[in-house]
């Protein structure tokens, strides 16, 4: 298996925000960090936002995440959309697919409709001129992992027919393995992005997720193997993107809870090794962090931006 992820490695080709440094570059490096930031009134609004609150990368939906259709993107919306991101320089710009698309589905009729609406978030992607594209694998439910594995796989691949994707990326999102959801073992991402060895795929990890499969990220040799495991199956170079939450589920739990930063089960000094992990300063960190009160983005982005410019981040 270590063979065949050197291979995925060495086939990955490089984009625009992820260029290759050296070592000792990459130890004075700190990483992007931003949030979700609502698209209401506008795509734009979401970078207005984010730079609002000081952040340098953000993610955002392209649509109303829980329809399965949406509104078509008009010439007014792509510029409007394209001039706030020149102005605000805010880079890279992630989009986080539709939670009804389900890629691995054993149900043909879902995951037909779940392919075209992937394709389409992929379309919208490239035209708005954004970076990534976030997925999660989806649900095996009616079959079994491996089966499940292997669908999404297929549905990937059949949704990028015929697409000239350049150099916007798809992004598979390590999931809890709440349900029947696959993604909860980094195996599982690395066998869906070797079956799809023709697309530029990589991988979105996230904290909460990782830590309520079953991966204790909480001290250093629990975070040190983490990043070997994700290194062997993935290559930690392929990890453009963090969603950096706190989990208010138990290790292990296989539960999916976000929880504010510092607040949860994982706690702020591991967070806070996490994010200045020199392995992982190329990585833009967004927060999913609940928002249950109107400042609570701001809070959680404050404390996000306090771990990157701590004495032991900047020392890294």
């Amino acid at each position: 298996m270590k063979e065949g992820s050197d291979r995925m490695r060495a086939a990955k080709t490089a984009t625009k925000t992820e260029t290759k440094i050296s070592n000792k570059d990459k130890r004075k490096r700190v990483p992007r960090i931003g949030f979700h930031a609502p698209i209401a009134g506008g795509l734009q609004n979401a970078l207005l936002k984010a730079h609002e609150l000081g952040c340098t990368a953000v993610q955002i939906f392209s649509r109303n995440p829980r329809g399965w259709t949406a509104r078509p993107l008009d010439a007014e919306d792509i510029e409007r959309f394209q001039v706030v991101r020149a102005e605000t320089k805010i880079s890279p710009v992630v989009i986080h697919a539709s939670y009804l698309i389900n890629l691995a589905a054993a149900d043909p009729v879902i995951r037909e409709k779940s392919t075209v609406a992937f394709r389409e978030e992929i379309e919208r992607g490239i035209t708005l001129g954004a970076d990534y594209l976030v997925v999660h694998p989806g649900s095996a439910k009616g079959s079994c992992e491996a089966e499940g594995v292997r669908t999404c796989a297929a549905s990937l691949a059949r949704a990028c027919e015929g697409l000239d994707l350049g150099s916007f990326r798809i992004l598979i999102e390590n999931t809890a393995g709440q349900g029947d959801c696959i993604g909860h073992r980094f195996e599982h991402l690395r066998d869906i992005i070797e079956a799809c060895s023709g697309l530029n795929l990589g991988v979105c990890l996230d904290t909460a997720h990782a830590f309520a499969a079953g991966y204790d990220i909480r001290d250093e040799d629990g975070l040190a193997a983490t990043l070997e495991a994700l290194d062997h199956n993935v290559g930690v170079e392929n990890i453009p993107v963090v969603h950096f939450n706190d989990s208010k589920a138990a290790y292990n739990s296989r539960v999916d809870r976000h929880w504010h930063l510092g607040e949860g089960l994982i706690g702020s000094e591991a967070l806070a090794r996490i994010v200045c992990h020199p392995k992982l300063t190329h990585a833009a960190f967004l927060l999913e962090t609940p928002q249950e009160r109107p400042t609570d983005d701001l809070r959680n982005i404050d404390v996000l931006r306090a771990f990157v410019n701590g004495d032991d981040c900047r020392s890294k």
